[in-house]
């Protein structure tokens, strides 16, 4: 199990470079996280997990599996979330306590565990936050308590660039009651800058205090090409070679699936920037509108920062606007929302369509083919065949009045899954996926990005070399053997 003592030590790639270093082993392997709280999700069989398993999934070389993620929660608000148990979204479990919730759904999260440990030989699990978090200790259903049911070989990972790291781990532990410390098998310093051995005496001062010792220290490594968990990347990322092309991505409060956009920061020539006032966005060669758990809320949110207007004129300039799910409902005329699950609002009027919510939330996997007849910016796209997958409660469809004055928007997917205006320049998609799909960003920038599996290999690869001689090993030995 790789714990954390902050979020954002290091747990979900090194989670991932581990699932990928078991499977090359021979071993069979599979990822698992109780727990997990974010807006970025992928539709496996069964419903949608968390990115960050599915991503480990893939590198255990195992299929995605709704049981490796069981309790997915998606904030809507800052005080609410969506719950999605087992792959569906579970309204009664939605509208509860937290902390009720938790001795609900703990058996779930048990068998769903259990049933993964029987049919593999490994499983490597993540936690959550940090597990001394002492006031969420007795609803704890993603950290020690799985660790415990598990009985876990435990690492636990420290942010060391961020400062403290000695403390955070000797805190954490110190913080730890003693059955769960007995868990720990070592500590991780992750993105250290400069000479490991300037460390020293403090990794032995601190086996010393606590009787676990320092097994890694991972150096800084920025272009790893795994996707962030939460989907934004570092504000220092850059373009390789000469800057041909600006993607501005709007990062409204509550945009989702973030982890889609990873691609565009390995294309050459393209530059990534995250959006959040009209100046990020002067300039950009295109504008991106992702996805949102909450479209109403972040369309108000783009509003008051005056990205409404920028978002427009770019259009009008005849600048390229692509709107993915959320992104594609903010770009129609209007949110119609009767059964209270989103919220109603005016579109920013760029595609002649109008978005109704339904109770039923869209939540499958899709291949289409961009239809031939494509025009303007998008053109390129004509004919292409993608794969990607779908995860909405809206459904769009024509503006009825619109159409029948003479104002269409182009279908350029089958379905309603996504339109083009007249002019060729805005494009709408239900579909996300589309920059992950290798022969969309040959289409698109004439390139090709690092798949997958050679990202996978190279995190397993640096796992290897900086972890202590046979200690990865160690950790899946059997009981009792030396």
């Amino acid at each position: 199990m790789v714990l954390g003592t902050t979020s954002g030590a290091g747990k979900s790639w090194l989670t991932t470079a581990l699932c990928r270093h078991y499977a090359r082993q021979g071993l069979k392997v599979a990822p698992f996280k109780a727990q997990n709280m974010s807006n970025n999700a992928r539709v496996v069989a069964g419903g949608e997990i968390g990115s960050a398993q599915y991503f480990q999934a893939l590198a255990a070389r195992a299929v995605p599996d709704v049981r490796m993620n069981p309790l997915l929660l998606k904030p809507e608000r800052d005080t609410h979330s969506q719950v999605v148990l087992l792959g569906e979204v579970n309204a009664e479990l939605t509208a509860m306590d937290w902390r009720s919730r938790s001795a609900l759904v703990w058996p779930h999260i048990a068998q769903a565990l259990d049933a993964l440990r029987a049919e593999n030989d490994v499983v490597v699990i993540e936690g959550a936050g940090s597990p001394a978090e002492i006031n969420l200790s007795s609803s704890d259903i993603v950290n020690m308590r799985v660790a415990r049911h598990a009985n876990a070989r435990c690492l636990l990972v420290s942010d060391i660039d961020r400062g403290g790291a000695f403390a955070h781990l000797y805190g954490t532990w110190a913080l730890l009651p003693e059955a769960d410390r007995a868990l720990l098998h070592g500590f991780v310093l992750n993105k250290f800058r400069g000479n490991a051995a300037l460390l020293a005496p403090a990794p032995q001062l601190l086996q010393d205090l606590t009787g676990v010792p320092t097994v890694a220290t991972l150096p800084m490594w920025w272009q790893h090409g795994l996707p962030e968990e939460d989907g934004m990347f570092d504000d220092r990322t850059r373009a390789s070679g000469t800057v041909v092309r600006t993607v501005a991505v709007v990062a409204y409060p509550r945009a989702n699936n973030l982890d889609e956009f990873q691609p565009l920061k390995n294309v050459p020539g393209v530059r990534l920037v995250w959006a959040r006032s009209p100046a990020d966005v002067l300039g950009a060669d295109w504008i991106i509108l992702p996805g949102s758990k909450h479209t109403s809320g972040d369309l108000a949110w783009l509003r008051q920062q005056g990205l409404d207007a920028a978002i427009c004129a770019h259009a009008g300039q005849g600048g390229a606007v692509l709107g993915i799910c959320g992104g594609l409902q903010m770009l129609g005329e209007a949110l119609i929302d009767t059964h209270g699950i989103d919220g109603n609002a005016p579109g920013l009027g760029l595609l002649p369509l109008v978005t109704q919510f339904e109770l039923h939330k869209t939540v499958q996997a899709r291949q289409a083919r961009f239809a031939p007849a494509m025009t303007g910016l998008w053109a390129v796209l004509a004919g292409v065949a993608v794969a990607g997958y779908e995860i909405h409660h809206g459904q769009t469809q024509q503006h009825a009045a619109m159409a029948r004055g003479g104002d269409i928007a182009q279908p350029v997917l089958p379905d309603g899954l996504g339109w083009q205006n007249a002019a060729g320049n805005v494009l709408g998609l239900y579909l996300h996926g589309l920059l992950e799909d290798a022969a969309v960003l040959q289409a698109l920038f004439g390139a090709s990005v690092p798949t997958l599996d050679v990202v996978f290999d190279g995190l397993a690869d640096y796992a290897a070399q900086h972890f202590e001689a046979g200690f990865l090993a160690s950790l899946v030995a059997p009981r009792g053997a030396s």
